[in-house]
């Protein structure tokens, strides 16, 4: 379900993907935010998560707690 690997700021860094969990967060080695498509992912819209760039800013949960 996950679509990360086809944004704009995806960056292939072995298998870092669904950033949006929290025991994934940020990734480590993706610094740019290029665009995103959070909004359009099956696993985002299951979970009523309302974030986005899930790879830079962190989890649905890490996002929600700085707020």
């Amino acid at each position: 379900m996950c679509i990360c690997p086809g944004c704009p700021s995806y960056a292939d860094c072995g298998k870092e993907l669904a950033f949006c969990y929290d025991y994934i967060g940020k990734s480590k080695c993706i610094n740019a935010e290029k665009g995103c498509i959070c909004a359009g992912c099956p696993v985002q819209i299951e979970l009523a998560y309302t974030r986005d760039f899930y790879c830079t800013r962190g989890s649905e949960k890490a996002q929600t707690s700085k707020a």
